[in-house]
């Protein structure tokens, strides 16, 4: 057995000499598991869903639904794979050939024509039956349900009776079925097993992070296992490809045929991965997943709460960090307009020290940002007190699982009716993620009123330079920008504010 060692399904598999830009998927169906399918190659239907062991409190775990179309095999060396081959291996209360409880609910629910994308659907669907916290709600109505799912459920959430929540596969698209067979499958799954061995596995902690280093032709893959190590190596090679979910840098192997000549994982990296409290802020880890960051927070922090759910799909946000979602410097990320209107901060880390940018001063152009070569983004910091009332809407063509035409943030302040300080971040309308600040000035200082937000709303309209482009017109753009002011003054004034909410 070589020194990269994947287990898939039980069975522990050698992965040396497997290239730094080989995805997740393709090595699972060279080695001859081909449940797993290529559907888009850039995350956004989930017919490549695998299972992931992953941390969970201190000494337990948890499945996870991951897309294995994004992610570099090599950044699984030491972790533990189910696919839907594997569900159902002969294992625990699975009589042989037996299927596991997801599969055999789709088959008699009819969930499954082609084919294509039902393994997919399958591993999505068991990381959501072996999901901890969903037994709480079984047998609840689905309106309580949706209104008590809590943590990384509370903003998304529409379960079924027995706790599923159907968001768990927003980042599934069925071709040919349908979605009512699939959701009764959903919903028809009973509790699991006591004696189900994946269940069972989520009782005992997830494999640690193991220091890989791996080389085939000009391209190196290399996992430092501490953050001395990484800056370190970063100072060496400033231009290295730093990778925590892949959800942007697998797009960009797969569909754009990048090949740096060196990447590093940087997700499973624990100073990486913290989520601390103080009384004057809250740091969340740059890789710390969207999920882990949304589960962790439980709520504390409203204006996040409502973007978390509208940021792509659960397999994406599974995977995916603030950092990463930053460090990329797009003008359409979801999470800048938020941080912009939370007055956040990042922490940038080298082997020369660390320092706080504004993120407001952080971009600097397109995908450009002040972040210099060896320097690596640590951590996002948030300052307290919250603002009272805040609001994030995302324009884009589908609900869920797409990339805005246009987002805006709202944190503001009210003393008495009078606007005491309000910040206002967006998205899609200019080279960078900017704030909104002619209008903040506009604002401040006046009364909370229709009156105020139809005069602000025009000079709204005409913040940062939009274009036309697929998603959108610039028409179109500088009209939302004006209606969300509206649609915020309307909820603002007719709601209790999310501190009172929370």
């Amino acid at each position: 057995m070589g020194d990269i060692q994947i287990t898939v399904n039980g069975q522990i598999r050698d992965g040396d000499g497997v290239g730094p830009h080989v995805r997740l998927l393709e090595w699972l169906r060279a080695e001859g598991l081909t449940g797993a399918k290529e559907g888009c190659a850039e995350g956004e239907c989930g017919a490549c869903a695998v299972m992931v062991v992953r941390p969970d409190r201190v000494d337990e775990s948890r499945w996870t639904s991951l897309n294995a179309c994004l992610p570099p095999a090599l950044a699984f060396d030491g972790q533990e794979i189910v696919t839907a081959e594997g569900l159902a291996a002969d294992r625990g209360p699975f009589a042989a050939g037996d299927l596991h409880p997801v599969q055999q609910e789709m088959a008699t629910r009819g969930g499954s024509q082609c084919g294509y994308c039902t393994p997919g659907f399958v591993c999505s669907m068991a990381a959501e039956y072996y999901r901890p916290e969903r037994g709480r709600h079984a047998g609840a109505s689905a309106e309580n349900a949706n209104t008590h799912a809590g943590g990384d459920h509370a903003m998304e959430s529409e379960c079924g009776p027995n706790g599923f929540d159907l968001h768990a596969l927003s980042g599934n698209l069925c071709r040919c079925t349908g979605y009512r067979p699939i959701r009764d499958a959903a919903y028809a799954l009973d509790a699991p097993d006591e004696a189900d061995p994946l269940l069972r596995r989520q009782s005992e902690a997830a494999p640690a992070a193991r220091p890989t280093t791996a080389t085939l032709g000009n391209a190196a893959f290399a996992r430092p296992v501490t953050l001395e190590d990484l800056l370190e190596l970063l100072a060496q090679n400033p231009e290295a490809k730093l990778v925590a979910g892949s959800t942007d840098a697998g797009v960009e192997v797969n569909l754009r045929h990048d090949r740096p000549s060196l990447t590093v994982a940087i997700d499973r990296l624990e100073p990486l991965r913290g989520l601390e409290f103080s009384g004057d802020w809250i740091e969340i880890g740059s890789a710390l997943t969207l999920t882990e960051a949304e589960r962790g927070l439980a709520g504390r922090i409203p204006l996040l709460a409502q973007m978390f759910p509208q940021f792509a799909s659960r397999l994406i946000r599974n995977a995916a960090s603030l950092g990463g979602n930053l460090a990329t410097g797009s003008p359409i990320g979801d999470s800048a307009p938020a941080l912009l209107a939370l007055d956040a901060s990042v922490l940038l880390a080298s082997v020369r020290g660390e320092r706080e940018v504004a993120l407001a001063d952080y971009f600097t152009g397109y995908r450009q940002s002040v972040r210099q070569p060896g320097e690596l983004l640590r951590a996002v910091r948030v300052p307290l007190p919250l603002a009272e009332h805040t609001a994030f809407y995302k324009i884009a063509k589908r609900r869920f699982d797409d990339i805005s035409s246009v987002s805006v943030a709202f944190a503001m302040q009210l003393e008495g009716d009078a606007v005491s300080s309000i910040r206002i971040g967006l998205g899609g309308v200019a080279a960078t993620p900017i704030r909104a600040s002619r209008t903040e000035e506009a604002l401040l200082g006046q009364p909370w009123t229709p009156e105020t937000a139809q005069a602000a709303a025009s000079m709204m309209s005409t913040e940062g330079s939009p274009i036309d482009d697929l998603r959108s017109s610039a028409a179109y753009r500088s009209a939302m920008l004006g209606n969300a002011l509206l649609k915020f003054q309307a909820e603002t004034a007719s709601a209790p504010s999310t501190e009172e909410n929370r």
